[in-house]
């Protein structure tokens, strides 16, 4: 069997916890802050990990991450 390949866009925008969930930023935090409030964006701030639904999804695109 040939190696696998991780999806590059995969492995620059998630990362692996040591317990195995998936790590990735918060969403909506790009543009457009005017219009949110300001306990929006101080929720916002730093990392939230995927749901395991969805991290196992991402998992699929990264096969070798450390607990794939």
């Amino acid at each position: 069997m040939p190696k696998l390949k991780t999806k590059s866009s995969a492995k620059k925008r998630f990362k692996i916890s040591a317990r195995g969930k998936v790590i990735s930023a918060q969403a909506g935090k790009r543009h457009g802050m005017i219009k949110r409030s300001n306990s929006q964006i101080r929720k916002q701030r730093g990392t939230t990990t995927l749901t395991k639904q969805d991290g196992r999804i991402v998992k699929s695109y990264m096969p070798y991450s450390l607990r794939g």
